[in-house]
């Protein structure tokens, strides 16, 4: 398989650049400070810092050495005046030379997404943590073609020796990306999506693991590239990127304080009112995890918010405490989840192979390999290859999905849309016709038609795709199906459009029949078969 190849180098740095510049200036200023102590001690004391931690440590300065380092010998041997701004400037380019100068074999990973680092010397070894492009490593060995043993963010192990670079280039490109960084000082820090303890959790920040400060707020919160994090439990101070850990499966129940798990065979009915007379505002299928935030006062309900959806579900369908952790633990799955609003799946891992498809950040897709620099998802019944540069992998678990049944005294469409959604949570069985007991996508619609319209359609996609009226997505309406193409353009899967940006198909022996956005890959067709 071929590898991911080295993005152009004056695009990453303008990339660095820019992030360098969104942090806070106050953290200059206080590193600037204790910069003044490594060049004193450096010229002064005749020490040479190797150790990472203390090349860091944040002092005062003395008095007297801030005297000697405002001041400069001129030709004649006189002292003149040195400017505040080349004297920050000095000790600025000094704190930086004393994290850089920390590491004995620096070397700096040169890949565009993230490098993988392994726990041994093999592709086909387990992976255990990653580094991003243009994070730092301590080279511990290179006696193996083709692989560096390292050591960086707490781990060590084995990365592709190809995308490493080494000596005085590491060195210089390591002095333009040092900058002040929160370095996280617990195992666990929720990263959420507003500056406050209320907010969504969104990911969690490891122990070691260094970030950016896009912009500090003013009740001790930082915001970073993915989030918040509170500013009590980090260290702010200048340093390298260095490896992530990867994010273990049990990592997922550090996301939930008081974890539920749908315990139902198909789905479970999210409603806006703990009654079975409330409104249906969303739906957990089988094994959803959600945050239960309280409980109804005769004990029959739960209020949860999972996924884009809070509202009230049954207490009997739902497992907590021990229960519930060991499903979540269970279920959870590796998944690449989306960070951009469409994204290129190739047919192969390399930005030569075709686009057969687009993705969406609406969906999440499961992981069926990792190589440097992409990441193999499955998609229905077919795979594909996207590119680490925007896609996060990590375990995660299924949340609920918005949804609202249609009136079914409205239109025939919205009996077959409320028809077909009973079905929910089934299984996609490859040639199956029925799917109460399993269909696959073209026996899923073909039998909706036929038992709420009395419309036969064809048997399988591609016939299907044929037949009825080909329409634009501005004139899709519930009931119309929608057609997708594999990587040589012959149409395999179809679904049915249900409202409301979604569709309902059975996607995949992994998925069942779902709910996904309409436009999860690139629809090729879109038909009305109702001729209305």
């Amino acid at each position: 398989m071929l590898e991911e190849k080295k993005e152009d180098l004056a695009n990453r740095q303008n990339r660095s650049r820019r992030r360098k510049g969104g942090g806070d200036y106050r953290a200059y200023v206080l590193i600037a400070a204790g910069a003044a102590v490594l060049i004193g001690s450096a010229v002064f004391g005749g020490l040479h810092l190797k150790n990472r931690e203390t090349a860091n440590v944040v002092t005062e300065p003395s008095e007297e050495t801030e005297k000697e380092s405002a001041q400069e010998t001129g030709a004649d041997g006189a002292q003149t005046a040195v400017s505040p701004e080349k004297t920050a400037a000095q000790l600025e380019e000094a704190a930086k030379a004393a994290v850089v100068d920390s590491y004995q074999n620096l070397g700096i990973i040169q890949v565009s997404g993230y490098l993988n680092m392994r726990e041994s010397a093999s592709r086909n070894a387990d992976i255990i943590g990653k580094l991003l492009g243009d994070s730092a490593c301590e080279i511990v060995d290179d006696s193996v073609e083709g692989w560096y043993q390292v050591s960086s963010g707490g781990l060590t192990g084995y990365i592709s020796s190809e995308f490493v670079l080494r000596g005085d280039e590491a060195r210089a490109r390591a002095m333009e990306l040092v900058a002040p960084r929160a370095v996280v000082t617990v195992d666990a820090l929720n990263i959420r999506t507003e500056p406050s303890t209320d907010a969504d959790v969104v990911g969690q920040a490891l122990r070691n693991e260094r970030y950016i400060v896009e912009e500090e707020t003013a009740d001790g919160w930082l915001k970073i590239q993915t989030g918040y994090i509170s500013k009590d439990y980090v260290e702010i101070r200048y340093a390298l990127n260095e490896a992530r850990k990867l994010d273990m499966r049990s990592m997922v129940l550090n996301l939930y304080e008081n974890i539920g798990i749908s315990s139902v065979d198909s789905y479970l009915n999210v409603r806006e009112e703990p009654s079975e007379d409330g409104k249906i505002i969303g739906k957990m299928t089988s094994k959803s995890a959600g945050e239960i935030l309280e409980k109804s006062e005769d004990g029959t309900w739960y209020k949860i918010h999972s996924g884009p959806v809070t509202g009230y579900v049954k207490a009997e369908y739902i497992l907590t405490g021990d229960a519930a952790r060991a499903e979540a633990l269970e279920v959870a799955e590796l998944m690449a989840i989306v960070s951009t609003d469409r994204l290129n799946a190739r047919t192969e891992p390399s930005t030569e192979s075709n686009i057969w498809t687009q993705i969406s950040s609406n969906e999440r897709y499961g992981v069926l390999s990792q190589q440097d620099g992409w990441v193999e998802i499955d998609l229905d019944s077919s795979t594909a290859f996207v590119s680490t540069d925007f896609v996060d992998v990590r375990y995660a678990l299924p949340e609920a999905i918005k949804f609202s049944p249609l009136d079914e005294s409205l239109s025939l469409r919205n009996q077959m849309v409320n028809y077909a959604l009973q079905f929910v949570g089934n299984r996609y069985v490859w040639g199956g016709n029925d799917p109460h007991t399993g269909a696959d996508c073209s026996g899923f619609v073909k039998y909706v038609y036929s038992h709420v319209a009395g419309v036969t359609l064809n048997r399988v996609s591609r016939d299907q795709a044929r037949q009825g009226k080909r329409i634009q997505s501005s004139q899709m309406r519930p009931g119309d199906l929608i057609f997708y193409t594999n990587s040589k353009g012959v149409v395999n899967h179809v679904a049915m459009y249900i409202g409301n940006g979604q569709i309902v198909h059975a996607a995949s022996r992994k998925s069942g029949i779902k709910i996904s956005t309409w436009n999860y890959r690139n629809p090729y067709r879109i038909v009305n078969m109702l001729g209305d």
